[in-house]
């Protein structure tokens, strides 16, 4: 248990600096943090943590159009871009989402439309995420990838748009 209390305080730090590091840097820093929890229910405790220390999003992104399609609960999304990078905020209406949606806006935050285009999101393989969920979780995760993504494909749409 302290060793989940320990990666919980180390992520909260991170997130602080973490803009100023590359998808892949981030992605590491994730992997680091899942191989020195023992099992996985260390693992989805963590996740659930990281959930429940997720800011809340404003009410007036919790529309039906934010809502992600594909995930078996509630997720919304938000993506605005900022100086020509993306920043990402979400909830769902369950907190193991939450904790996973948390990590890839970990990973995404503050990057350019291009990076997030160009990103190998390893970590989720690494990290043995998507073959410990169920399968409906599993394709809930591969549609707010499939979003975030669309997010930074329409922002590099009207950024190229702008020139």
């Amino acid at each position: 248990m302290i060793c989940l209390e320990l990666c919980v305080f180390l992520k909260k730090q991170k997130n602080y600096c973490a803009m100023n590091e590359t998808i892949d840097a981030i992605q590491d820093e994730i992997i680091d943090e899942f191989r020195d929890l023992e099992d996985w229910m260390d693992k989805y405790a963590y996740i659930i943590e990281l959930g429940n220390s997720v800011p809340q999003i404003d009410e007036k992104y919790k529309i039906t159009s934010n809502l992600i399609e594909g995930c078996q609960s509630r997720v919304w999304l938000n993506a605005e871009l900022k100086d020509g990078k993306v920043f990402f905020e979400a909830d769902s209406d369950a907190i193991i989402v939450k904790g996973i949606i948390s990590l890839l806006i970990r990973v995404l935050n503050g990057h350019t439309p291009d990076e997030i285009l160009g990103s190998d999101l390893h970590f989720v393989k690494k990290i043995g995420l998507q073959e410990h969920l169920s399968p409906t979780r599993s394709n809930g995760l591969l549609s707010m990838i499939k979003q975030m993504r669309m997010y930074a494909l329409a922002f590099k749409a009207q950024q190229e748009a702008n020139k």
